[in-house]
């Protein structure tokens, strides 16, 4: 581990961007990584008194990459950067430094999203599948293509609504390849992002791809008090997917 990285959250120069970094104490070697992608509100995980204990007690590096308003896409958003894509300054920078600073080997980061980050972390795991096989979206916003047209930054990133929709994570899954343990949680109150989550599972069954979700469980809709109350079983699934994925025999 990096000296200078110490238990508990910091900020870190990652990529020229400040990222809110979380290492549990009394770390040798981490039972593995969370790469967790922001909602379009941009709070991260940081001093979260719901999701650190949980980390800490699974011993579960954590971080937190700036993600502006840009959807995480691989397009140029002027609002986030005007030279990188999002998708880029993870996979070019965030992925990297993970990896090397605390020797993560294949299979051994978990990705996890919220809303805005839900969405992209299935697009990223469909397309990446044996890199991802272990992810959690929590209330993902997966036909963000509703909201083009309000005056938001997506305007920028999209020429038309229906170019949205042709990226959006629905469209990533073919059928010949999925992450091995996916978890897809939205309240049942989150009426402008449950259609597309029951969409999104829809397609998964009639594929026969298998997963977890739960969309029963209420706990204030499209809110932390969701987010926070559903944070056991997500942390608790990403540790026990690492771990098994641990157990498996190399990628050749």
């Amino acid at each position: 581990m990096t000296e200078s990285l110490r238990p508990g959250w910091q900020d870190w120069p990652v990529g020229g961007k400040s990222t809110a970094v979380f290492v549990p104490s009394r770390l040798v070697e981490p039972a593995g990584a969370v790469l967790y992608l922001h909602g379009h509100a941009e709070i991260t995980l940081r001093d979260n008194p719901v999701y650190t204990p949980l980390l800490e007690s699974a011993g579960l590096v954590c971080v937190c990459p700036p993600g502006g308003k840009a959807w995480w896409v691989d397009r140029i958003s002027p609002d986030y950067d005007p030279q990188v894509t999002p998708h880029a300054y993870l996979m070019d920078r965030v992925l990297p430094w993970m990896r090397s600073t605390w020797n993560l080997g294949d299979r051994r980061i978990a990705l996890l999203g919220v809303s805005m980050g839900g969405q992209a972390v299935l697009r990223l795991s469909f397309q990446r599948p044996l890199e991802f096989p272990v992810v959690a979206a929590i209330a993902p916003a997966i036909e963000y293509h509703i909201w083009h047209g309000r005056g938001l930054p997506l305007d920028a990133i999209y020429p038309t609504a229906e170019a949205a929709r042709q990226d959006s994570a629905l469209l990533s899954v073919q059928g010949v390849g999925w992450p091995r343990h996916q978890l897809i949680v939205c309240d049942p109150a989150d009426e402008e992002w449950l259609p597309s989550a029951e969409k999104f599972l829809g397609k998964l069954s009639s594929a026969g791809i298998p997963h977890e979700s739960d969309l029963t469980t209420t706990a204030g809709g499209h809110t932390w008090d969701y987010f926070n109350h559903v944070a056991p079983r997500v942390i608790g699934f990403l540790s026990e997917g690492l771990a098994r994925e641990s157990r498996r025999l190399p990628v050749a």
